[in-house]
């Protein structure tokens, strides 16, 4: 597990972004998949969530995941037994709650996981931010709610988790081509290696949430991809010719 260094200055705060390792999936999942979208084994998958939560000292009922769907749409957390009483989980890819002892998951691999704290107001958010989601400004989007509603700029905190690095980021001509169209100065964000194109996720994130005026980013620089850093990687399974793979899990939570 990960500790953001400008996070953990708050106490009234947990967190964590966890890796593969410390859990109880077998073979490709090994072993602390928390993805209930996989196709492992759903004891297994229960048996790590369980853990997550040990980990991070809320109940199990008490840790939301979504349906993501590498969108901006977010939701609101202010009642956990409506939430709970739900038979499918929210659709979304961003979760924002100020309500003490609620954990706030998302699922990655190889996509970035972004916590913002409003260290003022008390107010957390959790959020998957993968190559769509970002184009659509799912941070930015959920940025501006919290300015919306009384959020200084100054006093939000915002952590970009382990995703999968540039120099494993390769995509075609049209991915390129979308962003783009986008805006032109996209283009900083992409790099031609041996007539390949590399994009370049994290940065890109943080970009966006620079030009909204928040300053306090925190970059964790932990590939996913890469092998030796233990984490689930989509990208690194496709070249093992894998059939499936496990999901990480970062999780924040007001105490």
């Amino acid at each position: 597990m990960i500790i953001s260094k400008s996070l953990s200055k708050f106490k009234n705060i947990s967190h964590g972004f966890f890796g593969r390792k410390g859990g109880f999936s077998k073979g490709i999942y090994k072993s602390l998949n928390c993805g209930p979208g996989s196709l492992d084994k759903k004891k297994y998958v229960k048996k790590n969530i369980v853990k997550v939560c040990d980990k991070i000292k809320c109940g199990k009922k008490k840790l939301i995941l979504l349906n993501q769907l590498h969108s901006n749409k977010f939701h609101i957390i202010n009642n956990i037994k409506k939430l709970n009483s739900r038979k499918k989980r929210l659709l979304g890819d961003a979760l924002i709650t100020n309500c003490k002892g609620i954990a706030l998951g998302i699922l990655t691999a190889d996509c970035a996981p972004i916590f913002i704290y409003d260290l003022k107001l008390k107010i957390i958010s959790a959020i998957h931010s993968g190559w769509k989601g970002s184009l659509k400004g799912i941070a930015e989007k959920v940025i501006d709610f919290l300015v919306k509603n009384g959020s200084k700029k100054n006093n939000l905190r915002v952590v970009i988790g382990p995703c999968i690095a540039q120099n494993n980021y390769e995509v075609k001509i049209d991915f390129y081509k979308k962003f783009i169209k986008s805006s032109i100065n996209n283009k900083i964000f992409f790099k031609n290696y041996k007539k390949k194109i590399y994009f370049n996720l994290p940065g890109f994130i943080s970009y966006q949430i620079k030009k909204k005026g928040v300053k306090n980013i925190e970059v964790i620089k932990k590939n996913t991809f890469s092998n030796k850093n233990d984490f689930f990687s989509a990208r690194r399974s496709l070249k093992y010719k894998h059939t499936d793979y496990g999901r990480n899990i970062s999780v924040i939570m007001i105490n």
